[in-house]
């Protein structure tokens, strides 16, 4: 198990050195690559082909695609080849196109006619961070090795606390070390000795809905072959699997399917948190034994989360304040210890086919036209939304018009429900008026929710909503959390409903079988109602209840405390005291949410410790 660091200057024995300062071991000729031993992760190499030296985290699901393809370009590759030189050999003959035709997790870095190429997967599997000193390029799949780099001299951010305390992650390409980017899903960043930096996209989603006029059945047809084809890509060869199974339809569907396409042993796993608190188990165990799996229930604890928390956000690259973090290493653990390597989710179900999160912003669309019809004196509102900014209303087709201003991206981040609204009571005077001139939240939702042509434009509001969740909360919280955790036990988390062809069939369905009046994700949920019981398909979404106000009332008061208004807290300076102890003492107008958004201090302050930024 280990990650990646690759290095580029003019001179390779400058390089070469910077990498060495890192604690990397290096080569001593030859290009600055190097795996990093001590971190758990998936990485190999270094590999050459074509007179390219590359180091990579790749996981490739349609290999003989690849193989073909290279075949036919008159540059076969070895059958056996490792997935990291196969991507390197599609990068090296076919280019873009080679990389656009893989289906993966992958983050790659290649050593190429005097640049450094970094290549990362169309939805953000993999991550990979970069960044520039001493007339040296870095790039690594660990920002701890990165924070190693005595050149580099990182220190905190602000804007990127900003950020997190706004969407709970870190949505773009900012990380909270001052002068580190991430690279972005789906793109190829060229790096220059000479300091040049040039980018690619080589995949975005498009809404290429060609016949809006279609019947639903068809779309649910072929989205259920594209699950099927999806899953069994994922599948682990002549071993058993798991799945993670919270009793909803995304993870049900994908345990469903693994069952009936896998020829052994499928485990499902589920979380409890007592049995005093609401809970889905009634639907996971109902979907476990509807699938004949071998099924195991974890119980979490408040005094497990504590006394754990602090390595959960240790083995993250950037915070993630989900709850989740600890039960959710907890699972990766059982699985580990029952033997298996490969473990399946649900996720991508909500940014793919429009789960509950864009109902906020759907309702704000129409209150907002219904109050610009009616001071217009215009009939409005009495048939249903129509919308009248250029964008969709609730049957999903697009209008005509022009939209003035940011109410829009001021309504997602509010939608969030974090601290957006809290930051001037929430931050010291020193870090607000720090943050005065920085660039501000909104700028990475805008590309979504206003697009130009270059970031992929779509023109109906839902699959508006969906592309920024697909971009931001799909790319930088979910799968950046999956894969950390189960790498940290040698797992391999992969998730079938993030498929790339899945995702481009999402955006090619017309938004109104992906919310069919009030029902969410309608079309997928057609596409697998055979496979499941009607109580788990039509059942609304609830949602896993985290009892965090609970937690941080009981087993994870002292530790907040102590972490939150100690000597560090304090001489960091970035959260104003006074507020901190009011929302610790349920204070303030955060009721019933303020748990939540204590949660997010807290999983901040964890971070800069485990990473030592002051």
């Amino acid at each position: 198990m280990a990650r990646f660091s690759a290095f580029l200057a003019a001179d390779p024995a400058h390089a070469r050195d910077q990498l060495a300062a890192t604690g990397a071991r290096v080569r001593p000729d030859g290009p600055a690559l190097a795996l990093i031993e001590d971190e758990p992760g998936h990485a190999t190499g270094p590999f050459t082909a074509y007179g390219r030296t590359a180091v990579g985290e790749v996981t490739l699901h349609n290999r003989p695609e690849l193989l073909t393809a290279l075949a036919e370009a008159g540059a076969p590759a070895p059958p056996d080849c490792a997935d990291g030189e196969l991507l390197l050999r599609c990068w090296a003959r076919l280019g873009a196109a080679g990389i656009r035709a893989a289906e993966g997790m992958f983050a790659l870095a290649v050593h190429e006619d005097g640049a450094l190429v970094l290549i990362r997967d169309h939805v953000g599997a993999r991550t990979l961070f970069y960044a520039r000193a001493g007339n040296c390029w870095a790039a690594s799949t660990s920002l701890r090795a990165l924070r190693r780099w005595p050149a580099l001299g990182t220190g905190l951010e602000l804007a990127a606390v900003r950020s997190f305390l706004t969407f709970a992650y870190l949505p773009g390409e900012e990380t909270l070390l001052r002068g580190v980017r991430e690279v972005l899903p789906g793109r190829c960043l060229r790096l220059a000795a000479d300091g040049n930096l040039t980018e690619e996209h080589y995949w975005e989603p498009q809404e290429l809905i060609e016949d809006d006029g279609a019947g639903p059945a068809s779309y649910a047809l072929r989205l259920r072959e594209l699950l099927e084809e999806a899953t069994a890509r994922r599948l682990p060869e002549a071993e058993a699997v798991g799945v993670l199974l919270s009793g909803g339809v995304d993870s049900s569907l994908v345990t469903a399917l693994a069952a009936k396409l896998h020829a052994h042993p499928v485990h499902t796993y589920s979380i409890s948190f007592g049995d005093e608190l609401p809970n889905e188990l009634g639907y996971s165990g109902l979907v476990a034994a509807h699938c004949h799996t071998r099924h195991r229930v974890l119980t979490v604890s408040g005094e497990a989360v504590a006394a754990r928390l602090a390595e959960a956000a240790a083995l993250l690259d950037s915070p993630v304040g989900d709850p989740l973090t600890v039960p959710n290493l907890m699972l990766a653990e059982a699985v580990a210890g029952d033997g298996l390597r490969v473990v399946l989710n649900g996720e991508g179900g909500d940014p793919v086919f429009g789960g509950p999160k864009n109902l906020p912003m759907l309702v704000h669309e129409m209150h907002r036209d219904m109050h610009r019809d009616m001071s217009a004196g215009l009939p409005g509102g009495a048939d249903g939304y129509t919308g009248s900014d250029g964008h969709a209303g609730s049957d999903g087709h697009a209008v005509s018009g022009g939209y003035a201003g940011a109410a829009r991206e001021t309504a997602y981040l509010r939608s969030y429900r974090k601290c957006y609204t809290d930051l001037p009571e929430l931050l010291t005077p020193e870090t607000l008026d720090a943050l005065a001139t920085a660039p501000r939240p909104e700028r990475f939702v805008t590309p979504y929710l206003r697009p130009g042509a270059r970031d992929g434009r779509m023109d109906h509001l839902l699959n508006q909503l969906l592309h920024c969740n697909l971009r931001t909360k799909g790319a930088h919280h979910i799968l950046t959390k999956v894969e950390r955790l189960t790498a940290s036990q040698s797992l391999q988390g992969r998730a079938p409903l993030f498929d790339r062809r899945v995702v481009d069939h999402a955006f090619a369905t017309p938004p109104r079988w992906k919310l069919n009046g009030a029902v969410e994700k309608w079309v997928l949920k057609e596409a697998v109602r055979d496979l499941l019981p009607g109580t788990v398909v039509d059942r609304p979404k609830s949602g896993m209840r985290v009892p965090v106000q609970q937690w941080l009332g009981g087993p994870l008061r002292e530790l907040a405390g102590d972490l939150l208004l100690g000597r560090e807290a304090r001489a960091r300076g970035l959260f104003r005291q006074d507020t901190v102890r009011a929302w610790m003492r349920g204070e303030g107008a955060l009721l019933p949410r303020q748990g939540g958004k204590l949660w997010l201090v807290l999983t901040l302050e964890l971070w800069l410790r485990a990473y030592d930024i002051r």
